[in-house]
């Protein structure tokens, strides 16, 4: 078997990631508050209305579904439809998303809060760790 471990990695990253989200959604207005998801999205949870959980619900799915992608990538499922297009849109995204605090730090400082720095933070992990995968596979691809 010659899988490969930054995408295993990754996949990892985006599994966790989503069913961190699940639990948002059963933790409600609370746990939307601590991991930042804004007054708004906690709120809306507090009053039962449905768009907080299938917006979180939503971005899980998406997180799976990179996670399987990133699996395919590494080899350990079979290669998914359009792969040698999608895993680099998913690296991509993770990589742009982590650059919003640096762009909030220049362009709208005042938005700038934990919540962006730390996200950020973690979304360049993850894309970097993507990334060299990426790297390592592409020939293959």
């Amino acid at each position: 078997m010659n899988w490969n471990l930054p995408l295993i990695v990754g996949a990892a990253l985006s599994t966790i990631a989503a069913l961190l989200h699940v639990c948002i959604v059963f933790g409600g207005p609370a746990w939307y508050r601590f991991f930042g998801a804004g007054e708004r999205m906690a709120s809306g949870a507090a009053a039962g209305h449905l768009y907080p959980p299938i917006v979180t619900l939503v971005i899980a799915s998406v997180l799976g579904v990179w996670a399987a992608y990133a699996l395919s990538g590494a080899g350990v499922l079979q290669p998914l439809p359009l792969l040698s297009i999608v895993l680099p849109a998913i690296t991509g995204v993770y990589l742009v998303r982590g650059l919003a605090a640096l762009a909030l730090f220049f362009f709208a400082r005042e938005r700038l809060s934990a919540f962006w720095v730390w996200s950020s933070l973690i979304c360049v992990g993850f894309g970097v760790v993507h990334l060299v995968g990426l790297v390592q596979v592409w020939p293959g691809l």
